[in-house]
């Protein structure tokens, strides 16, 4: 890619704007991710990108609590012009915050490497996540053992 945006890009949705003016940026309280988000982004992802032999990328969401813009570094998956994002958390028993974010607002930003995408997102059907779901696996492959370890269904989430 060129580092222009592609013709489906879509601008900010209202509430990000709003997020942008009211709340700003807030980082993660977790100061690893902090870190990580503000060395890829100063770098335009020359530290950040590569993380424990996988790809990252950086998702921006609007909090749907602070309404605060907030991001989270995360597997960097794609499928033709698209970005999936998993929302393992690890296996954990609950969905991360990033992901009830872009449910509530899906209007996102991926940044990948010094290309910034607007996009939106959504949560593949069923029969999208069995069909893709290899493809995710087959960049952090212990997706599959997170999903044995909870009770509930991995989101997989189209960015599109």
């Amino acid at each position: 890619m060129s580092g222009t945006e592609p013709e489906t890009s879509r601008a900010l949705s209202g509430a990000s704007v709003a997020a942008v003016s009211a709340g700003g940026y807030e980082p993660s309280p977790w100061k690893p991710t902090a870190d990580h988000v503000d060395r890829y982004l100063a770098t335009d992802g020359a530290d950040g990108f590569e993380w424990e032999g996988a790809e990252c990328v950086i998702l921006t969401t609007v909090g749907r609590k602070t309404g605060s813009l907030r991001r989270s570094p995360l597997i960097r998956i794609r499928d033709g012009e698209r970005y999936l994002l998993v929302a393992s958390m690890g296996g954990a028993p609950r969905h991360p915050s990033w992901y009830l974010n872009l449910v509530d607002s899906p209007d996102v930003t991926i940044q990948d490497r010094a290309e910034t995408h607007h996009l939106r997102a959504r949560t593949a059907t069923p029969e999208e996540k069995a069909e893709l779901w290899p493809l995710a696996v087959s960049q952090w492959p212990d997706y599959d053992d997170y999903q044995a370890r909870t009770t509930r269904d991995l989101p997989l989430v189209i960015c599109e």
